[in-house]
């Protein structure tokens, strides 16, 4: 199987490095595409003996001529978010099946478009959700497939990103929401989706409140940062910044980022107190589901540490999962990763003492997901075959981005219950069957 990668960023090298790398006797490269020069040159110099003159590369201008010349069978999408449904669409309309990084796309007029070119040509697309194949992520799906806590009534369901990785969003394009949807699609989308899987249901109304309490020019005098400049690079008060991004003493981020701006002008350290930010940090969220269960969703941007925590109520009893990525370590940048009993999965089942169960573990990124997902997406023959239903397709992806979408509607509109089905009937799109 041939494929191409548009977007060669931090996000696709993941999927570069498992094409000509991990699966290369099964899967080839055979081009690269991105609107920047000197990203391209360093993607395609990563490709181990890719023979002849290299790895073909095309800048985004010359997108339809990659296809035309290098007849890829499925193309890579790993852009900035507002751009996915463009390179989809055109994808589809040549020919080509798709994989795309999460999410598909940040509105229901650019789904529209994707859902539109997916029926007429017939072809598929892949949304690569690599949180649902983590081995502890899995082993949940596992025991409520199994009917084990009776019915799902309600879900409780918080994330926290701490002030390193939470702060990154801040600073980069995902800040402004016309071009990432906000957080409430861009990084939610994983977390809805796991909902929509774990429960097999789907959204049926959202209320949303959201706000930007912290990476606020306020903030910045609060901490002592009055005249901070408009990114890292030569600020003035950097030296007194725990935000601080240091692209040079990098040196994967210099030779990405900062050494690539002529060709572009894109900045990755931008700061992260500038008053132009468009999207929000603190976030709730409540959502019924078509099948009755209920959902409270809580996302902080700027918490002391990382992780997740989720509860399950069910009609005979209680699953309860906590997964501590990060300790509350903040200093420049440092994080305290957690190596070992981080992840407790806990069932208490009606009239029963609490049980701690024993966690599906596995290795590789992502707690071990990304080495089965990307197993099953470029080398399937040789993977058993899925009981969990883990592959999402444009149906599985519309469905993640909605409860998000919807939600960024209702924080529009002073908190107003958005109904989901009213939304894609506006919109002119049929998802089919709702569970």
């Amino acid at each position: 199987m041939k494929y191409a990668i548009v977007g060669t960023g931090g996000r696709h090298q993941m999927f570069r490095d498992a094409v000509a790398i991990t699966h290369a006797d099964t899967a080839e490269l055979v081009a690269l595409c991105d609107v920047n020069q000197s990203r391209l040159a360093l993607s395609a110099s990563k490709v181990p003996d890719p023979g002849g003159n290299g790895v073909a590369t095309y800048l985004a201008e010359d997108f339809d001529r990659m296809i035309a010349e290098q007849q890829p069978d499925t193309v890579i999408v790993t852009t900035p978010d507002f751009l996915h449904d463009d390179y989809i669409v055109r994808a589809l309309r040549a020919g080509r099946n798709v994989m795309t990084e999460k999410p598909m796309t940040i509105d229901v007029n650019r789904l529209k478009r994707i859902l539109d070119a997916q029926r007429e040509t017939g072809k598929s697309v892949t949304v690569t959700f690599n949180y649902r194949y983590s081995p502890a992520r899995t082993q949940l799906k596992d025991l409520l497939m199994s009917g084990v806590i009776g019915d799902i009534t309600a879900i409780d369901f918080r994330w926290y990103l701490d002030r390193v990785h939470g702060a990154d969003y801040f600073r980069r394009w995902h800040r402004y929401k016309d071009k990432s949807g906000g957080l409430l699609v861009h990084k939610s989308t994983h977390h809805f989706d796991l909902l929509n899987w774990w429960a097999a249901s789907t959204p049926k109304t959202v209320t949303a409140v959201g706000k930007r309490d912290f990476y606020t020019p306020q903030m910045a005098v609060k901490l002592g940062l009055e005249g901070h400049g408009e990114r890292c690079h030569a600020c003035p008060v950097a030296d007194r910044c725990e935000f601080r991004m240091d692209l040079e003493a990098d040196e994967a981020l210099k030779e990405l980022y900062l050494d690539a701006e002529d060709d572009d002008g894109y900045w990755r350290d931008k700061c992260v107190f500038a008053d132009d930010i468009t999207i929000e940090d603190t976030m709730q969220v409540q959502a019924q589901y078509a099948s009755g269960t209920s959902l409270n969703y809580t996302l902080v941007a700027y918490s002391p540490w990382e992780g997740l925590e989720v509860k399950f109520h069910g009609t005979k009893g209680e699953l309860t999962h906590k997964h501590i990525e990060v300790h509350g370590v903040f200093a420049g940048g440092d994080r305290d990763k957690t190596e070992r009993d981080n992840v407790t999965t806990e069932l208490h089942l009606a009239g029963k003492l609490p049980e701690k169960l024993a966690v599906w573990e596995g290795t590789g990124s992502h707690g071990g997901a990304d080495p089965i997902m990307l197993g099953y997406l470029f080398d399937p023959q040789h993977m058993e075959a899925d009981r969990y239903g883990r592959a999402s397709d444009q149906v599985a992806g519309a469905w993640s981005i909605l409860t998000g979408i919807a939600a960024n509607q209702s924080i529009a509109r002073n908190g107003e219950r958005i109904s989901v089905d009213a939304m894609l009937a506006e919109a002119g799109i049929d998802l089919g069957e709702k569970r």
